[in-house]
């Protein structure tokens, strides 16, 4: 009888329909999972959903090819999914596909500014999650690589104008630059193709260090801009922790591991039945600054004391 009833659980809920999770996404999906979507299944996992057992996570990738992604996000449509996760890159072509299905976006830059939402209290429609305003960090990223290299006069700022916030981020810089008087070489990358003219225009103008403003692209390329940040010794300022752990020598950012593990809680408020209209936009409240002191020795560099004592986390 104990056999017979342990056997017929999993059949008993065969006749209940599984909460269907599209995931769309620009950039190639990592195998290993990057630390954001590690965080965002972490996070499913934490409140009971695991995939495949008792919901469905329908991954699309566009692998950087954007002309894709209305395609995709259409099919998700399709395929009635109950809530659909936009990473930043792919968060317009989710609007532009449903005004009906939930979307929840684990790091919103702006969303009130860019029309996403009617307000962060209440944000109305079919869109809600969690907003970052990475803006008010940029100035602040120069200015912590200022007092790390006082010497610092020429900096080369590699950055996707595309991105939503990324056109704000670099007024914020060339304001802060103003200020401390630090000349920026922008280095604009739209797509993989671009990566290799930063690099070679770095070659020639050698900075004195080099600032990345988050993204998906940087995110994936991040093991060859590191690498090639330490082969030509140029120190590096990064908008997530995980390219400081990976070799950086620093960053300054909210805690999107955390966003992302908090988009989970959205995911099941809706799947709960609540309106993403209904549910209020967080804002990240714990601000990393890490430093890798192992990159510091390599890079023959002295971190002011000052500026460790500030510091959320260094890596030995």
């Amino acid at each position: 009888m104990l056999v017979l009833t342990i056997l017929a659980a999993p059949l008993a809920g065969q006749g209940q329909r599984i909460p269907r999770i599209g995931y769309l996404i620009l950039s190639p999906l990592a195998d290993p999972p990057s630390a954001e979507r590690e965080a965002f299944l972490a996070g499913l996992r934490d409140l009971g959903y695991l995939d495949r057992r008792n919901i469905v996570i329908e991954y699309r990738s566009a692998a950087w090819n954007r002309e894709l992604l209305a395609e995709l996000a259409t099919d998700l449509v399709a395929q009635k999914v109950d809530v659909i996760v936009a990473v930043p890159g792919a968060v317009e072509a989710a609007r532009e596909a449903t005004k009906v299905i939930p979307i929840v976006i684990p790091s919103a830059s702006d969303p009130v500014e860019q029309g996403l939402v009617a307000s962060a209290a209440r944000p109305g429609g079919n869109i809600t999650g969690i907003m970052v305003s990475e803006t008010e960090l940029a100035g602040k990223r120069l200015e912590l690589l200022k007092e790390a290299l006082p010497k610092l006069s020429r900096v080369a700022v590699v950055w996707n104008p595309a991105n939503d916030a990324a056109p704000s981020q670099w007024r914020e810089t060339q304001a802060a630059a103003r200020k401390l008087g630090v000349a920026l070489q922008s280095l604009e990358v739209k797509d993989p193709g671009d990566m290799n003219g930063a690099f070679e225009a770095m070659r020639r103008t050698r900075p004195d260090a080099l600032i990345t403003f988050a993204s998906q692209l940087t995110t994936a390329y991040r093991p060859i801009i590191v690498e090639f940040a330490a082969k030509n010794r140029v120190p590096t300022m990064f908008g997530v922790r995980g390219d400081v752990v990976a070799g950086g020598l620093m960053s300054y950012s909210f805690d999107f591991r955390d966003a992302f593990r908090r988009a989970a809680v959205y995911v099941d408020k809706i799947l709960k039945g609540a309106k993403p209209g209904d549910l209020p936009m967080e804002q990240p409240t714990t601000i990393e600054f890490v430093v890798n002191l192992k990159t510091a020795k390599a890079l023959r560099l002295t971190i002011p004391t000052s500026l460790l004592l500030r510091a959320t986390e260094t890596i030995q």
